[in-house]
């Protein structure tokens, strides 16, 4: 209600309450949580789309990271511009990420936590995988949306080649909400896709066969046993406890050390090593001697016992105990659907959801692609036209006053088949082939008869789905990198509680 200074008079409370809720699902659905489509956040998915913008394609040469920061946030994304450059220094840090998105030229951080060098010193371009997520995307594929201020339009949702929820996972912690995803490895989301595309009524059970739990970009070793994972993985919610896979180096005589080559995810080797050392010097951990880190490329943090007799299980067990070299990750799946509004779902709705937004990509590539078809038959039935009466054609072209006119009255020429004829010089009018034309109109035609049934053939769909993941699983199976598993399944036992104290007690 107004008073006679035309201010509004109202509940404080109730202001309060409505503001708060829209901010909370600005932040929900503009921040925080991925789209189950596409595993991005907005900020990615900007971020993509302007070095897409750019043509910063993985076969082309980088730019600056300060030029693609500034396209984002002048273009699409008005925010603070060192948050823009960690989205986008993340995405490209092979330790941080399992399938890298962004192609790095320079420092841009490393395992110790070191930071990256400012924007104005990196490069960056796009990446295989980030070229798979934006496949199609001129053809229709997606909606699009203006952008904040009105000049120009960007992507609601990427096409999604790549199933890069799963693959890469996600975090973000909204109000209210949250969500932790853990990557997973792409040729194991395949083969579960493939199993999801042919039986929708699958149980989660028999997915864990293909895709047994979560593959991170340190590997280390995953210590949860099936039941765990599988309670995790139907609810939505749950926990991977993550360790750092070790070695134990026979120095003769009795003498051993151990040598760890894998941190747990997201575990700054630097820190990590500080609580070691921290732990030696306050003599809270009585069975290490030493730490030492050999780590160059890849990393070797050597271990050394206190004396011969300490058992190595023993020692490792305390150090799981005490440090990071064993940590939780929180799995909670709680992403946007399709109606951009969060849901926590399992591992199959995640795959489904997959599923269901290709579908969706294929029939609209597909229409699409019938439409340009249909467009370019016209035109070659209009040159068929043209190589028949081409001295009359190009005699009109020069002599008459409205030679579009008189090529329609005289020819029958539809408007688009006039305007191509129009827009072509005479010289290249004069090298149509009426072979090569016959040609070009009979491999479309064969097209769109395809393009026809598949359009109208769920099994014909099902069929291109399937060729889809395969091609996936071709291009990364070999990998060494990408395609090979990094993180080790298995339930290792911890030392029991009596030995572990004995153990203790006698150092």
């Amino acid at each position: 209600m107004k008073n006679k200074d035309n201010i509004l008079n109202a509940s404080l409370a109730n202001e309060f309450s409505q503001k708060y809720l829209a901010y909370a699902l600005s932040t929900i659905t503009h921040r925080a949580l991925p789209d189950v489509r596409d595993g991005l956040k907005p900020v990615h998915r900007r971020l993509l789309y302007a070095m897409y913008l750019l043509n910063l394609g993985s076969k082309l040469q980088p730019k600056k990271s300060a030029r693609v920061v500034g396209d984002v946030i002048g273009k699409f994304h008005p925010h603070g511009d060192q948050s823009v450059y960690d989205a986008l220094v993340r995405l490209a840090q092979d330790f941080s990420i399992r399938y890298p998105l962004v192609n790095g030229q320079g420092n841009f951080g490393n395992i110790d936590g070191d930071n990256a060098a400012a924007m104005r010193y990196t490069e960056a371009k796009l990446t295989e995988i980030s070229e798979l997520l934006l496949e199609n995307i001129d053809e229709e594929t997606v909606d699009f949306k203006s952008t904040y201020d009105g000049d120009l339009q960007e992507p609601l949702v990427f096409p999604a080649k790549f199933p890069n929820l799963l693959a890469n996972g996600a975090s973000g912690i909204a109000v209210g909400m949250a969500t932790s995803i853990p990557p997973h490895n792409i040729v194991e989301i395949c083969e579960a896709l493939k199993i999801v595309n042919h039986d929708k009524n699958v149980s989660i059970k028999e997915l864990l066969k293909v895709l047994p739990g979560p593959d991170f970009p340190t590997g280390g070793m995953l210590n949860n046993n099936k039941s765990e994972i599988l309670r995790a993985y139907t609810s939505g919610k749950g926990f991977f406890e993550l360790r750092s896979s070790y070695k134990i180096e026979d120095l003769g005589r009795g003498q051993y050390q151990i040598s760890i080559n894998e941190i747990p995810y997201q575990v700054s080797k630097s820190t990590l090593i500080e609580k070691i050392a921290d732990l030696i010097i306050s003599k809270k951990n009585k069975l290490i001697d030493n730490v030492i880190d050999e780590s160059d490329q890849l990393v070797r943090i050597v271990i050394r016992p206190k004396n011969r007799n300490v058992k190595p299980e023993v020692l490792m067990e305390s150090l799981f105990r005490q440090t990071d070299l064993q940590v939780r990750i929180p799995l909670n799946m709680n992403v946007l659907n399709s109606k951009l509004q969060p849901k926590v779902m399992s591992i199959k709705e995640v795959l489904l959801n997959f599923l269901v937004h290709r579908y969706e990509v294929l029939v609209r590539k597909s229409e699409f692609r019938l439409k340009n078809i249909k467009n370019r038959i016209e035109i070659l039935i209009g040159f068929i036209k043209v190589y028949h009466n081409l001295d009359k054609i190009i005699k009109i072209i020069r002599n008459a006053e409205d030679p579009k006119l008189q090529l329609i009255k005289k020819f029958k020429f539809t408007q688009n088949q006039v305007n191509a004829i129009l827009d072509m010089r005479l010289r290249n009018l004069r090298k149509l082939e009426e072979k090569e034309i016959k040609q070009e109109y009979k491999d479309l035609l064969s097209e769109k008869n395809f393009l026809t049934k598949l359009l109208s053939s769920k099994s014909l769909q099902k069929k291109e789905i399937d060729n889809e993941i395969d091609f996936l699983i071709k291009k990364f199976k070999d990998d060494p990198l990408l395609g090979k598993r990094r993180t080790q399944l298995a339930k290792f036992g911890s030392v029991d509680e009596e030995t572990f104290d004995n153990e203790i007690k006698s150092d």
